[in-house]
């Protein structure tokens, strides 16, 4: 599964402000919504629920919040930077600024989770996460979190 197939450039949005982790996931269902023609009520009552459960917040600054939504025909992302890291309750009790969300069709099944599992295994690499930090544009970090993470792996090895 690759990036480029879950992200679009009109859903990254950078520099965006907010205190708290509510109005985090408020702005991504926003801008998922308006991607996605869904209802942003809607989503973020999906992102809330799935957060309850447990936070995405998975370390490193990293959030990857998720949800299944009726209406949608396959799996979508949405990329978030925060101006100032808001506290999520991460595993590693630090504060996030990168937020990578992830929806899925309500019977994804296990592409959804191949998808989590792929932006958790992209957002694991330190250089790409200062890289993704230092970006000045939107094509910029589409650029890095679609480039070919071979090539990672194979410098590495």
């Amino acid at each position: 599964m690759n990036i480029g197939d879950l992200l679009d450039r009109t859903a990254i949005s950078l520099r965006v402000s907010a205190s708290s982790k509510r109005q985090v996931l408020a702005v991504v269902a926003e801008i998922a919504a308006r991607k996605l023609g869904l209802d942003a009520g809607d989503i973020l009552d999906a992102l809330m629920e799935r957060e309850a459960a447990g936070s995405t917040g998975v370390g490193h600054g990293v959030a990857a919040p998720h949800a299944r939504l009726e209406g949608l025909d396959r799996m979508r992302g949405v990329f978030v930077r925060l101006e100032q890291p808001v506290e999520f309750d991460a595993v590693d009790d630090k504060p996030v600024d990168l937020i990578f969300a992830l929806f899925a069709p309500k019977d994804a099944g296990a592409d959804h989770l191949r998808a989590l599992a792929r932006v958790s295994r992209l957002l694991r690499q330190a250089e790409l996460r200062e890289q993704l930090r230092q970006a000045r544009t939107t094509d910029a970090i589409y650029a890095l979190l679609v480039q070919d993470t071979g090539s990672a792996r194979s410098t590495a090895a």
